[in-house]
């Protein structure tokens, strides 16, 4: 008893002297869910929600050792009676070291049990809590307490309460004693689904327990189409053309489409015709424009992402760009053999047309990876039926897209008509060369983040680029020569004022990189480079980190997907809607992908803005759905999509139908906040890197969500 003085003297100094309120653990009562009759046996569920580093006393050990266990006390009342004590469920042994007595506790969540008789139809149970929780990286411990109250409705007549000849004259309180036995096992009788809880007791408690029993059931977000916020030029096809074709502008300046440029001057510098120049760029705005009006409506709006994230296609990329590089270095030539080149001279039409539109498929296939996001809803709305405008759109996009690829094939004299005394001009396909071969690391990279291999992690990705822009500075300043450098200019070793400039900035691009090895974020490489959770040695994480906001349960598939800026967060849409129910916030859904370059810069360059971080950790329950991750799921979670008919067994896959399904699009980034009831509170918002609009489209969310939930 001693002790347990001591302990309560010690916890009141410390609360005192505390001028922050701490609330490290809570205690909140599941509603029943299934039918009960009046007559059974059932178990009321308490759940506890503890804070990482905080730990609280269970039930079931010597209650005069020093530690206070938890205790639970029902209030008398007509329609109910005891059965046996509360028990704690998978709760762990522990040798408490400061008072020298073995304990049970729970770390991160913990539940217990009361049995209970129901003798009336209609059963209100009230009681309250106490408990203390404890945290030796803190040095602190702290007494917590608080209300929970069951309704519970049974089918059936009332039944009499025992008379005092059949029991002992019961206390006022029906008290669920401390040292009641502790148990491990799960009794056989009627048990409501388990839940998340919340961050506060006593006011957030009562909504949780009304959001748990409105919002049961879970079908995914809803969009009312009157939120989205349309461009008014989006309603007639010259508005909807001229948005498409700015898209396709746009999608030049990607780090997949740019590389193609030179690997386009190479094809069209042996001998091809204006001719096929113009059949070149012809292919390109006929493959896209039949992807749009033909493969969307077969195969769906998951195509392109497939071609962009799968292992096998990527690695075709990463060969063919190592191939160009090593052949623009010199160490070999890619030319055709001469007797195809008599017979395309025979045969020029069957010859061309095959070459260039290999060609011109080729590089739709490569850009997939960069353009998919900005052709997603094209793709989407083509294969809901909607099949002229979608025609329109794709055809402005591949126009502005083929427009520079036809023009350097059209004139690729362009590039031979520099000066070609001292071999300069080698010098630049040298470099091109270089950069080829940096950039096709991007493709095994996007493969190797999707399937988890882990063979090619962010540190290593960036000592690749450090060797490489070193060789390329270098090669610059004449330290070194290849096959393909020949005439005075090997001789001559002195370095023009240009080549001089161009190593200037290959050396100034290294010293940026080089921070990148200990964690530096790197922003202007956001979406060439894998994600900062791939960094396996990261110095500089623990002085931009900042504390991680509060979550309810362990996020699932949280071994191998990750949030950036210490944002604890959720990967499955059904956990993280609970939480969001349970914490009374919001949720923030991030559609993204391991592929999604557009996402990794939205991540670096908008969301560390101190108040887009601050709203996202503090006012959200945050969600990242990845529609590319392939990781397969138990055969007992896959479905039929009701949108194409097909089985969706990995995780990327189910993300993907869900955003389609219930969302109509399927572009990356795509933000969406939702309410308690799943509705859709403002309207979506893609890939913008305005920080200030980023902001008010989440106030606006917190808003919307105010006026719906916390009237």
């Amino acid at each position: 008893m001693l002790k347990r003085i001591l302990v309560c003297a010690g916890l009141l100094l410390a609360l005192a002297s505390q001028a922050q309120v701490l609330e490290p653990a809570r205690l909140v009562s599941v509603p029943l869910d299934k039918k009960v009759k009046v007559g059974d046996i059932v178990e009321l569920v308490f759940k506890a929600d503890i804070d990482k580093t905080w730990y609280i006393y269970s039930v079931g050990f010597d209650a005069d050792c020093g530690p206070i266990p938890m205790t639970i006390t029902l209030d008398k009342g007509a329609g109910f009676e005891l059965v046996d004590g509360v028990v704690a469920i998978h709760d762990k042994a522990k040798h408490d070291k400061i008072f020298d007595c073995d304990v049970r506790t729970f770390e991160g969540t913990g539940e217990f049990r009361q049995k209970v008789k129901i003798l009336a139809p209609s059963v209100t149970i009230k009681g309250a809590y106490e408990g203390q929780v404890c945290s030796e990286v803190e040095g602190k411990c702290v007494l917590f307490d608080g209300d929970v109250s069951f309704t519970i409705q049974a089918e059936g007549k009332a039944i009499a309460m025992p008379s005092a000849d059949d029991k002992k004259k019961e206390d006022p309180k029906q008290s669920v004693s401390a040292a009641a036995p502790p148990t491990n096992s799960t009794p056989t009788v009627i048990v409501p689904q388990p839940t998340v809880t919340i961050d506060t007791v006593h006011e957030v408690a009562t909504n949780t327990q009304a959001a748990a029993t409105n919002y049961a059931e879970i079908k995914g977000p809803t969009l009312d189409t009157a939120l989205v916020q349309e461009d008014p030029a989006r309603q007639s096809f010259l508005g909807f053309f001229i948005l498409a074709f700015v898209a396709g502008l746009a999608a030049l300046l990607t780090p997949c489409v740019f590389p193609m440029i030179p690997m386009t001057v190479s094809f069209f510098t042996q001998g091809r015709s204006k001719g096929q120049a113009l059949l070149y760029g012809f292919f390109i705005i006929f493959i896209y424009t039949l992807i749009g009006a033909a493969i969307a409506p077969l195969m769906g709006p998951e195509t392109a992402n497939h071609l962009s994230t799968e292992w096998i296609p990527n690695l075709i990329f990463f060969i063919v760009f190592i191939v160009f590089g090593l052949s623009f270095l010199g160490l070999f030539e890619i030319a055709l053999p001469g007797t195809l080149i008599n017979k395309v001279d025979t045969q020029a039409e069957k010859g061309g047309f095959i070459g260039i539109f290999f060609m011109a498929f080729t590089l739709v296939l490569v850009s997939f990876s960069c353009t998919g996001p900005l052709v997603g809803s094209i793709l989407v709305s083509s294969a809901g039926g909607e099949f002229l405008k979608p025609i329109v759109g794709m055809f402005a996009f591949s126009l502005a897209f083929a427009i520079p690829f036809t023009l350097f094939a059209f004139f690729p004299g362009w590039l031979n008509a520099m000066p070609k005394s001292g071999g300069w001009l080698n010098s630049v396909k040298v470099v091109l060369g270089f950069i080829e071969i940096a950039l096709a690391f991007k493709f095994l990279s996007i493969a190797d983040q999707a399937f988890h291999w882990r063979i090619l992690d962010r540190e290593i990705n960036i000592a690749i680029w450090i060797v490489i822009v070193t060789l390329i500075g270098l090669y610059l300043m004449k330290a070194f020569r290849l096959p393909g450098d020949t005439g005075k200019d090997v001789e001559d070793k002195r370095v023009s004022v240009p080549r001089l400039t161009l190593a200037i900035i290959a050396f100034t691009f290294v010293v940026y990189l080089i921070p990148g090895m200990v964690g530096a974020p790197l922003k202007a490489l956001a979406g060439y480079l894998p994600p900062a959770y791939t960094h396996d040695f990261d110095l500089a994480a623990a002085t931009r980190s900042s504390k991680p906001n509060q979550i309810c349960d362990e996020p699932k598939y949280s071994e191998f997907l990750h949030l950036p800026h210490n944002i604890s967060g959720y990967f499955d849409y059904k956990q993280a809607i609970a939480c969001a129910r349970q914490q009374g916030k919001p949720l923030f859904i991030d559609f993204t992908g391991h592929g999604c370059t557009n996402c990794r810069e939205m991540e670096a360059t908008v969301w560390p803005d101190a108040q887009v971080l601050r709203k996202l950790k503090e006012n959200f329950v945050v969600v990242a759905l990845y529609v590319d991750d392939k990781t397969e799921l138990p055969e007992t979670e896959w479905y039929t999509s009701q949108y194409d008919q097909k089985v969706k067994k990995t995780i990327g896959k189910q993300n993907a139908d869900l955003q389609i399904k219930n969302l109509n699009n399927n572009a990356q980034p795509f933000y969406v906040l939702v309410g308690l009831d799943e509705r859709v509170l403002v309207s979506p918002y893609g890939y913008n890197k305005n920080p200030e609009e980023f902001a008010k489209f989440l106030e606006a969310g917190e808003k919307k969500f105010a006026e719906l939930y916390k009237k």
